[in-house]
């Protein structure tokens, strides 16, 4: 069984190694700090972390305005509220003006089960992505924030990263080395293709090797940058396997699946099914059950891997 590690705890951790590789980052808080474990950041470097309070346009605002300075700012509250009240900020002032603006987007997807639709985020990837200047990045694996932070600090421009709220599998070694842009392939196979993105991606794996046990080989690809999308992997697997899965702890509509379409339309038409939230909003209860009853079990990317690769012969 893999190696579980709380997500929020790496965050925090990665947080205070960049500070001491970077005199220049700077973080700043909506009053979540204890949440997100940013708060390691401000007892490691008091002088140089900042509380706006519950004022998510104000904490864009004011992180902008350290950009603009010179400074790095990794800016903190929950991923609901960068898409929703901070999103006008986030357009006018850091994407327009392409500021150095990192926006570290918290407890994302459902990962806030149990406070309800009003704070579970599956609307953010496509509001983001439809942003000019904006990159996107969603880590699959805690440890990975280690190699992403300095990358997203060193980013021409604003950059969104989704954070999970909970404990997460290991799911890479000390030889992972990502690079935003480029898409990893974890699994190789040559039936179908399946490209997920953060919590997805370990369940993308156990749908493999149940399908492998039936005689399926499928492709699985950590797509942990949406935008700058890796067309070159989404095209090369489209060619080789014929048939496409989009796996994301998000609606169908717009984020990694809309993404991956786009593109397969544009190059390479095949079959394709996106696994992910219907349109429609989510409820509250426990996490695992909560993934599981919206459409993004383990079963439900091994059913749209099947009808994929049905359509292939039509």
């Amino acid at each position: 069984m893999a190696e579980v590690v709380s997500m929020r705890k790496a965050y925090g951790e990665a947080l205070v190694a960049l500070g001491g590789e970077r005199a220049d980052v700077v973080v700043l808080s909506a009053d979540v700090s204890n949440s997100d474990h940013s708060y390691m950041f401000a007892e490691a470097y008091p002088e140089r972390f900042f509380n706006v309070g519950i004022a998510e346009q104000s904490l864009v605002d004011v992180s902008v305005g350290f950009a603009i300075t010179g400074k790095v700012p990794f800016a903190n509250t929950f991923a609901a509220f960068f898409a929703t009240r901070a999103v006008e900020m986030i357009r006018t002032h850091a994407c327009y003006g392409a500021a150095k603006v990192k926006l570290m987007g918290a407890y994302a997807g459902l990962s806030d089960s149990f406070d309800g639709p009003t704070h579970h985020c599956i609307t953010d990837l496509a509001i983001m992505r439809s942003l000019p200047n904006m990159t996107i990045v969603v880590p699959s694996d805690p440890n990975s924030l280690s190699r992403f932070l300095p990358q997203i600090a060193a980013w021409d421009g604003p950059v969104y990263c989704r954070l999970n709220r909970n404990a997460l599998p290991v799911l890479f070694d000390d030889s992972y080395r990502p690079e935003i842009g480029r898409a990893v392939t974890v699994r190789e196979g040559a039936d179908v293709g399946v490209i997920a993105c953060g919590v997805m991606v370990e369940r993308a794996l156990q749908a493999a090797q149940q399908l492998s046990g039936e005689g399926v080989e499928a492709r699985v690809i950590e797509m942990h940058t949406l935008k700058p999308l890796d067309v070159e992997t989404v095209v090369s697997a489209a060619r080789e396997t014929g048939a496409i899965v989009t796996a994301e702890e998000h609606t169908v509509l717009g984020g990694l699946g809309g993404a991956v379409a786009e593109v397969l339309v544009e190059h390479t038409p095949v079959p394709m099914r996106r696994v992910g939230v219907a349109d429609r909003f989510t409820e509250t209860g426990p996490y695992e059950m909560l993934l599981d009853n919206y459409g993004m079990s383990v079963a439900d990317i091994k059913n749209a891997a099947y009808a994929a690769i049905e359509n292939k012969s039509r």
